[in-house]
């Protein structure tokens, strides 16, 4: 015990005073990067959940929570690096070396997966700016579905028919979204040449006016029927344009619905909704007579 406490007394403390407290100073960085990392992504916590609860709604709290989660690897990820320069620093290693092969990897990593790079930050302002809900019917990047999922990789989207399409948020350059506040549910409707066009117009907006009493679908229509007029001529119709404005998601409901109704109520007044049919002109001489058309019917015998 003596001899322990001899060779204690013997040793050079100025020495080691140095790297003692470098080591201190190594720890106190480490502790304090663990600290400020718990802090603030607790604080980070705190912001998305009570934003999520100023907002309300299902959605909104998912694309809170991934924002939250995004900007919680951020601060990990930069008060990470901080705290490993700092103790690079305390070891005597010169960082511009370091720094400058990281620039170099980087660079390359860069090049190699900017695909993945646009990806992420596309769907970050994609969530961001809430251009996407889930729920949402949208068309990207050429195709139209249900939007299932929302990720900062890809969008999910099912289509009508049932397909499941992942769409990658780099390739998603506009967005056409049919969710949101309002939507026209729009109507073309046919009917002869010969018919009236004001009675016309009256029975479209009185199958409106029945439509939107519908206890059913009248709490989607917003707005009664606007009739925009004679759209254009057909070869064999005249085409004349109407609108709702309807509940989001709600528009091809009410369509359907209103030109079911359309159809009993022209059959019930006697308008035509007219069929492709052709129509063979046989030609006139200069004083305006027509010539008979020659016909011949051949009979073959069996």
């Amino acid at each position: 015990m003596n001899d322990l406490l001899q060779r204690l007394a013997d040793l050079d403390w100025s020495r080691w005073g140095a790297p003692a407290a470098a080591g201190l100073r190594i720890v106190g960085i480490v502790l304090g990067a663990w600290l400020a990392i718990v802090l603030l992504q607790r604080l980070v916590r705190l912001v998305r959940v009570r934003v999520a609860e100023r907002l309300g709604g299902a959605d909104t709290a998912r694309r809170a929570e991934t924002l939250g989660r995004v900007v919680r690897y951020l601060v990990a990820l930069v008060v990470g690096a901080i705290a490993f320069m700092l103790v690079m620093a305390e070891l005597g290693v010169t960082l511009a070396p370091i720094l400058g092969a990281a620039g170099v990897v980087g660079l390359a990593i860069g090049f190699g997966a900017q695909s993945l790079v646009k990806d992420y930050f596309t769907g970050f302002f994609l969530l961001l700016e809430d251009q996407i809900r889930t729920g949402d019917v949208v068309t990207v990047a050429e195709l139209t579905g249900v939007v299932e999922d929302i990720t900062l990789r890809h969008v999910r989207l099912r289509d009508y028919h049932g397909n499941v399409h992942f769409v990658p948020n780099g390739l998603i350059s506009t967005v056409t979204n049919m969710g949101r506040d309002f939507a026209q549910a729009v109507v073309d409707v046919g009917v002869a040449y010969r018919e009236d066009v004001d009675q016309v117009i009256a029975e479209m907006k009185a199958v409106g006016a029945a439509l939107r009493a519908d206890p059913q679908l009248g709490p989607a229509i917003l707005s009664e029927l606007e009739v925009a007029g004679v759209e254009r001529w057909d070869d064999s119709a005249v085409v004349l344009r109407c609108r709702f404005r309807v509940a989001p998601l709600q528009q091809w409901g009410v369509r359907r619905e209103y030109l079911r109704r359309l159809k009993a109520a022209f059959d019930a007044a006697g308008i035509e909704i007219p069929f492709p049919h052709l129509t063979v002109y046989a030609g006139a001489d200069r004083s305006g007579q027509a010539p008979p058309l020659p016909l011949r019917v051949v009979r073959s015998r069996p």
